[in-house]
């Protein structure tokens, strides 16, 4: 008898707990599929806010026991997936449960901005765009990174967002590793034939024939005698030259003035992007050595040698 009594309890707690059970996963279910009535949106999350503040924030359709089931999920998925509630600024748009609310902030912000470096901008004109967007942030030496178009995500680090263009142009010469441009200048010389580029040429076809004329020259150890780097002589790339080059410019005593030394400037004079280096590593050839800017034709014109150098360029004084 005390037997069939306890046999009957048993039973009886056992369907009391799958009845527990049941129902709990019902109302997590329930919970977790509830249509949510947002506040704001987009939405921001503080560095280490607590997953309560942010549902009492931004959420005004919960309840206590809906705090405590999302509390234990995300301490769970922690422990078991390794995730964490990110901070930063949320897009929400998309999200109408709990479940979604959650599994949206517990990836990286879903929102990103942009930064395009244009190739030939100065420092000053990157500074003024990371100003934009970062706080602490400080100036980017030419040579360590490339013109882009640059996504990141709200309220990562300025050195988090440099890391990412550093190993950018990383992996691009990475491409390069067997070109034999690599073999002739180190990284720091292509950046900077590239930044006179940026500066000299007006397009794809010009700067391809200007990029000939730059390595002849080099390998014919000639003065480069490239305009754009007596203009940074003159203005440190931080400010525009709002005039003409005079014949005195030509021999501002300056390192970087190509009219004056040999070879090429000590850095880079710009940022460079990619294009631009694609036609360095392209190693167009011709036998250009002199090249001259024409206004009523917009665009440059090349020689082979000075004599007809010098007979185009009167040509085109005389028709000025």
């Amino acid at each position: 008898m005390e037997e069939l009594i306890l046999h009957y309890y048993l039973k009886i707690f056992s369907f009391s707990l799958i009845a527990i059970f049941l129902s709990t996963s019902i109302y997590i279910s329930y919970v977790f599929n509830k249509k949510i009535k947002l506040n704001d949106n987009p939405i921001k999350i503080e560095k280490g806010e607590k997953i309560e503040n942010i549902i009492i924030k931004n959420i005004n359709n919960y309840s206590t026991l809906d705090l405590v089931i999302i509390k234990i999920y995300i301490k769970i998925n922690h422990i078991i997936n390794k995730k964490i509630i990110h901070y930063g600024d949320f897009d929400i748009s998309d999200v109408s449960s709990f479940f979604e609310f959650v599994n949206t902030i517990s990836q990286p912000s879903n929102i990103l901005n942009k930064i395009t470096i244009v190739e030939g901008w100065s420092k000053k004109q990157l500074n003024l765009e990371l100003s934009k967007h970062f706080r602490d942030f400080r100036t980017i030496p030419y040579e360590n990174i490339m013109a882009d178009t640059y996504f990141f995500q709200n309220n990562i680090s300025f050195e988090t967002f440099l890391k990412k263009l550093k190993k950018d142009k990383k992996d691009y010469i990475a491409t390069y590793q067997n070109n034999e441009i690599l073999n002739k200048f180190n990284l720091i010389e292509i950046m900077t034939i590239g930044s006179l580029l940026e500066k000299e040429g007006l397009d794809y076809e010009d700067k391809k024939l200007i990029s000939s004329v730059i390595y002849n020259r080099l390998n014919k150890k000639m003065k480069l005698q490239i305009d754009a780097t007596v203009i940074y002589s003159l203005t440190n790339g931080k400010y525009d030259l709002d005039r003409k080059l005079l014949k005195s410019d030509l021999k501002i005593n300056h390192l970087f003035n190509t009219y004056l030394h040999k070879g090429l400037p000590p850095k880079p004079i710009s940022y460079v992007g990619s294009k631009t280096l694609d036609i360095l590593f392209e190693n167009y050839k011709t036998d250009y050595l002199f090249y001259f800017f024409d206004n009523s034709l917009n665009r440059h014109i090349f020689s082979k040698t000075f004599k007809e150098h010098k007979k185009r360029l009167n040509e085109y004084r005389n028709r000025k």
